[in-house]
């Protein structure tokens, strides 16, 4: 596959390529993606704006220039703006490779971190250390490059000062400097992701429109999506970091009415995937409130809630790629990954399109393994209310035809019209 160069998120002429439910394979335009959809399904997408995560200053000890980018957090809370877990580098930015980038200054408990314009050399000594954001290192988490840092200061100006001198996180394939507003996505909400909810980056008013006529319903959580990449092989297997949610009961609720109705939770990226099953248990039941996703999804861990997902493309041992892995074979994304870099299509935040259906001859296995130690009952039990969301079981469809219009006629039967409010 090649880069995409450009931060566009809609760009014309964007590709898709879809993978059934018995693994054929399909090209078409972005632009025609509604057409998937069928009456009472449900598209589910993450809400979070992204962060300017990515801090540029120097190690106090050293003098060294480093670079931070954050990566995770305990929870969402505004309030909670003062631990993170970061990766740390040393001088350079995004033009350099990731993977290229020299290590930072050897970083121990205690040590000062300034961020921001003042560390300037020709600035005033008096006003060093006035108004600049500062953040200690608490300790290394088994790896020089990943530490966890203490934001010093009231959460306002720690908010403020981020604002003013954070960065997106990016890499070597853009050419340009990323804003804050090629990153965000029509529906970005609270700011809390470290890099995009990228899938996102394909709705507009005009696709919610179609699939509201469609008959198609909408729903969002947030979830904080993490790093994509370190430069550290090491780290990168470590991909995705425990990554902290919010699952609002009313996306509970549609989730519900959706099975209950034999319509599939299509998930907007895997950052979707990773909340939703997170909250489910091994019957299906889905908790709504704060969680932290801690489980890597693959194809030892049988999907509860999601039936489909749409996605940017992703390469054989990304970590959004072993996601890949939960949802069909590995022949099937053999074929997929084939045809995508024969056919020339794009990868990265930017790029083209897949949309993956579980497959319906996949032999789903029972474990889910997790970390060691670790059980259900390590996210933040917020709400104690569980919701069974099993599904009756769907009749064997002839491929993907299904009979839209008797689904329907039945959802308005019923007195339930899924669908969208009024875009703003």
């Amino acid at each position: 596959m090649k880069a995409a160069h450009q931060p566009i998120q809609r760009p014309p002429g964007a590709r898709l390529l879809m993978v059934g439910e018995q693994g054929d394979l399909q090209p078409m335009t972005r632009s025609s993606l509604a057409r998937n959809f069928s009456a009472g399904d449900l598209l589910v997408a993450n809400d979070a704006a992204t962060l300017p995560a990515s801090l540029h200053g120097i190690h106090e000890a050293s003098g060294e220039a480093i670079e931070i980018r954050l990566a995770g957090r305990p929870s969402l809370a505004p309030s909670d703006i003062h631990q993170f877990t970061a990766v740390a580098f040393g001088a350079g930015d995004y033009r350099v490779q990731t993977e290229d980038r020299p290590v930072p200054p050897t970083l121990g408990p205690g040590d000062l971190l300034r961020f921001g314009d003042l560390l300037r050399k020709n600035l005033p000594q008096r006003r060093r250390g006035q108004g600049e954001l500062q953040a200690r290192v608490i300790r290394q988490l088994e790896h020089p490059r990943l530490i966890e840092i203490d934001f010093l200061g009231h959460p306002d100006f720690v908010w403020s000062e981020m604002a003013r001198q954070g960065r997106p996180i990016q890499y070597a394939h853009l050419r340009q400097p990323l804003q804050l507003w090629n990153v965000w996505t029509r529906i970005a909400g609270r700011p809390v992701a470290f890099e995009p909810p990228s899938a996102g980056f394909l709705l507009d008013w005009k696709l919610l429109s179609e699939l509201q006529v469609r008959g198609v319903g909408f729903a969002t959580l947030t979830l904080a999506a993490g790093l994509s990449s370190t430069g550290e092989a090491e780290l990168d297997a470590r991909l995705p970091f425990d990554e902290a949610y919010h699952l609002p009961k009313a996306t509970v609720r549609a989730i519900q009415r959706t099975r209950q109705r034999g319509g599939r939770v299509i998930a907007l990226g895997t950052t979707v995937v990773r909340a939703l099953e997170d909250a489910a248990d091994s019957s299906g039941n889905l908790r709504p409130g704060n969680g932290v996703a801690t489980h890597r999804i693959g194809p030892h861990r049988e999907l509860q809630i999601v039936d489909a997902l749409i996605s940017g493309t992703h390469e054989p041992g990304e970590s959004h790629y072993e996601l890949l892995r939960a949802f069909t074979t590995e022949e099937v994304l053999h074929h997929m990954s084939s045809a995508l870099e024969i056919k020339g299509y794009r990868s990265h935040e930017f790029g083209d399109s897949i949309w993956v259906e579980k497959w319906v001859g996949k032999v789903e296995k029972n474990e889910t393994p997790g970390r060691a130690g670790e059980n259900s009952t390590n996210r933040q039990q917020t709400a104690p209310q569980q919701t069974t969301l099993r599904r009756p079981p769907r009749p064997r469809q002839n491929g993907r035809i299904r009979d839209a219009v008797a689904a329907r006629l039945r959802l308005v039967t019923e007195g339930f019209v899924p669908g969208l409010s009024s875009p703003r």
